[in-house]
């Protein structure tokens, strides 16, 4: 393969495509090699593959639980503006449910993961919150493009192999029968 192999900007690595076997194949790397090495790598390009999807099931699952706080925050803050209490069911437990009467304090408490939870200002949580939600729409995006650009290099592949196996198969046709005669 190439020396000096081009890649999308995140860096996965373009797949080369076959125009010519006989630049892959030689007496050095027969063509079993070529494809043993060709399955290698479109099983790597699988796997970042496995990859992304799931990064994109947990983005796609975040952005709207995100966007679902910051209109929230904003409920929160028409209120405090309106000097109205909030009054809310929360949950003790899974099936024990309490009422409450919220009053407007200017701060809210949000969950950062890993056991940690943090009391912020509105305007800190709103900001904090939307760049959490800018940036995951940011990777949400790049993540899309990424497996795009990985369909195309698994098809990029799986054509080389097939380029590679059917010139193998007619070099040994061509041999048998240059054996034969």
């Amino acid at each position: 393969m190439a020396a000096k192999m081009e890649a999308n900007p995140r860096g996965i690595p373009q797949s080369p495509f076959v125009e010519r076997v006989e630049d892959y194949v030689s007496d050095a790397e027969p063509a079993e090699v070529v494809l043993r090495k060709f399955q290698e790598t479109i099983s790597k390009y699988k796997f970042m593959e496995v990859n992304m999807m799931q990064r994109r099931k947990v983005l796609e699952e975040k952005i709207p639980e995100i966007e679902k706080t910051i209109a929230m925050v904003d409920f929160l803050v028409e209120k405090q503006e309106s000097n109205e209490p909030v009054y809310t069911d929360y949950e003790l437990n899974d099936t024990l449910y309490a009422k409450a009467k919220v009053e407007a304090s200017g701060t809210v408490y949000l969950w950062l993961g890993a056991n940690v939870m943090l009391e912020y200002t509105f305007e800190e949580a709103k900001d904090l919150l939307t760049s959490k939600r800018d940036t995951a729409k940011t990777s949400l995006k790049n993540t899309l493009e990424d497996l795009e650009f990985l369909r195309d290099q698994i098809t990029t592949m799986e054509v080389n192999t097939a380029r590679v196996y059917n010139w193998d198969v007619k070099q040994r046709r061509l041999a048998r029968e240059k054996a034969a005669k």
